[in-house]
């Protein structure tokens, strides 16, 4: 696709839940792991609105690796909790994000929140906890 925001680059941390949607691109800044996805038929409901089981996925998907990154890799997260307020909708064709800030990472919680845009139009936000466990453990 040639319509993808400059920065954006194919993500490497592909998983199960989220192969059929990709591509999914993301974009990383010193602090976090910006996410992002054209949206298309197979992101939609019924209604051809994107689905908020995307958004709540991709909401923790874009938290836990940015609380990962801003802790340098050296930790695997765990989700506690996570809530989510959906404010709008976003439609097929339309540019998703999904924009954490790593509020506090410690040694066995972290803290994120995140704004989602769709055109640069807020639709939903989401905060959530995670357990910090080394890797290996």
């Amino acid at each position: 696709m040639t319509d993808i925001p400059q920065g954006f680059e194919r993500q490497s941390r592909r998983s199960p839940l989220t192969d059929p949607w990709e591509p999914i691109y993301s974009k990383l800044t010193p602090d976090a792991i910006i996410l992002g996805l054209r949206l298309a038929t197979p992101h939609t409901n019924a209604r051809g609105f994107v689905h908020g089981g995307l958004i709540a996925a991709l909401t923790d998907k874009a938290m836990g690796h940015s609380c990962g990154h801003k802790m340098h890799g050296t930790h695997s997260l765990v989700t506690v909790s996570m809530s989510i307020d959906f404010v709008g909708s976003a439609q097929i064709g339309q540019w998703l994000t999904v924009e954490t800030d790593v509020i506090k990472t410690g040694s066995t919680l972290c803290f994120a929140q995140c704004l989602v845009k769709a055109d640069d139009a807020i639709i939903a936000r989401a905060n959530a906890t995670f357990r910090v466990v080394k890797k290996g453990e």
